[in-house]
């Protein structure tokens, strides 16, 4: 068994994700087994419904009928977590949980890395990777809670906004 936590996919009964996280965020907290399941997540995202001409926002479920646990997995991990009510397995071939990839992780967006940058809208900066890599270019836009810059390139003679990702360029010293 690894010793480092990573992102499991639970399936449970479909309305029951908030339930089942909750009731394993209980079970963490009554036996003390923070070092063992470190994280519960039912991935959400708000979007605007608009009914009667009225629109209003709403928290709807990623993927209703999943929950995402982040744990070390043992026996006492697998088992708190596979007979908590509401529950009906994990996602992977039998009784064998798989593992999130880093990739999935980061594409789900449960984790969040918070990213320094150290420049701003409106200085210069080179780019270092892709196929723009050596450019220098202007800042136009940045949004670091999606890992987004816009910069404004200089291409045979016309200015081109690029959109990268904030660690493919730097500033210019």
């Amino acid at each position: 068994m690894s010793d480092e936590a990573r992102w499991y996919v639970v399936h449970t009964y479909s309305g029951y994700e908030s339930k089942v996280a909750a009731t394993i965020k209980t079970v963490v907290e009554n036996r003390k087994l923070h070092d063992l399941i470190l994280d519960v997540n039912v991935p959400t995202e708000i979007v605007t419904e608009i009914k009667d001409s009225k629109s209003k926002e709403v928290e709807r479920k990623i993927f209703p009928g999943y929950v995402l646990v982040k744990m070390i997995m043992t026996d006492e991990s697998w088992h708190v977590v596979r007979n908590t009510r509401g529950v009906t397995g994990f996602v992977g071939p039998g009784s064998k949980p798989v593992p999130l990839t880093d990739e999935e992780v980061a594409a789900l967006g449960v984790e969040k890395h918070e990213i320094k940058v150290s420049y701003g809208i409106g200085d210069s900066v080179k780019i270092t990777d892709g196929p723009l890599d050596g450019f220098i270019g202007t800042v136009e836009d940045l949004a670091p809670e999606k890992n987004r810059v816009r910069v404004v390139v200089s291409m045979f003679g016309r200015e081109t906004p690029v959109e990268l990702a904030l660690d493919q360029v730097e500033p210019v010293s």
